[in-house]
């Protein structure tokens, strides 16, 4: 294993089971959430699907049921299969069932995508709402990109690298103006998708990556560390390419999932153990 240096503006965070991963991240959201607003008075946060909603039940409990301001709470998707939202590929659906029905975010503060529309005219849809939004500065703006700055967004990542629906080596990584786009050729089924495109991402005020399993280990090692010994394209890891614009990055990882990780001293400051 080759040492790397961490990227700047980046913590990895190593935990033995999904349990710790799940208190820990439960603390780091609230804290999150207190800071936006005491700053700003809203919390926007974006969310992902798969495993990554499992991993939010600590926040459903106490203490965090009672303390986490959940009026200021505004939700968000970084992506979203293009079903109906009670189809079992919804992101939607697996959030409210895991996450939201179980919290008292407001309805009103949950903006999901229209199930009714196009692929295109849905994509198109959401980065309306969301730049509406930004107008009357619920959401936050990026001072250097522009774009929406939101307060957290939550990522997982796949075993080949994928955050949100970017997937490796797809011309969707390419875009620059676009806030939200779609693609209609996901290599994991539903291929029709909508998805933040990475200016959105890297403008966030806070990125969280959550991995675990060993089969995330390789593309946990491209993603993590710059390193010369990487793939020649940074688009075939997709993860690679999420690094903020002003704010910070902290990857969630199991042991699994850091197994081909190997710190050179100067790192351990960006790095602690659980």
């Amino acid at each position: 294993m080759a040492a790397y240096e961490p990227k700047k503006n980046s913590e990895v965070r190593i935990f033995e089971s999904s349990d710790e991963i799940a208190t820990d991240l439960a603390e780091y959201i609230s804290q999150v959430s207190e800071i936006s607003v005491k700053e700003r008075g809203y919390f926007t946060i974006a969310l992902s699907g798969g495993p990554l909603v499992s991993f939010l039940r600590k926040l459903c409990e106490g203490p965090y049921n009672k303390t986490v301001d959940w009026s200021k709470w505004y939700i968000f998707w970084s992506d979203e299969r293009a079903v109906a939202k009670n189809h079992a590929d919804s992101n939607y659906k697996l959030t409210k069932e895991g996450f939201l029905s179980k919290v008292p975010i407001l309805s009103s503060h949950v903006y999901s995508i229209n199930d009714n529309a196009t692929v295109e005219d849905a994509a198109t849809g959401y980065e309306f709402v969301i730049r509406q939004l930004v107008k009357v500065r619920t959401i936050g703006v990026s001072e250097s990109t522009d774009c929406p700055k939101f307060d957290l967004i939550l990522l997982g990542m796949g075993s080949d690298g994928h955050v949100a629906s970017l997937f490796p080596n797809h011309q969707a990584l390419e875009l620059k103006d676009d806030w939200v786009t779609y693609i209609t050729d996901s290599p994991q089924p539903p291929p029709e998708r909508i998805t933040f495109t990475l200016p959105v991402i890297n403008s966030a005020s806070n990125i969280a990556i959550l991995a675990t399993g060993v089969d995330k280990a390789t593309a946990v090692q491209l993603a993590v560390y710059d390193s010369s010994d990487g793939p020649d394209t940074p688009t075939s890891v997709p993860a690679r390419m999420v690094q903020p614009t002003d704010g910070k990055l902290v990857w969630f990882l199991d042991k699994a999932a850091a197994s081909s990780l190997e710190l050179s001293d100067g790192a351990y400051e960006h790095h602690r153990e659980y």
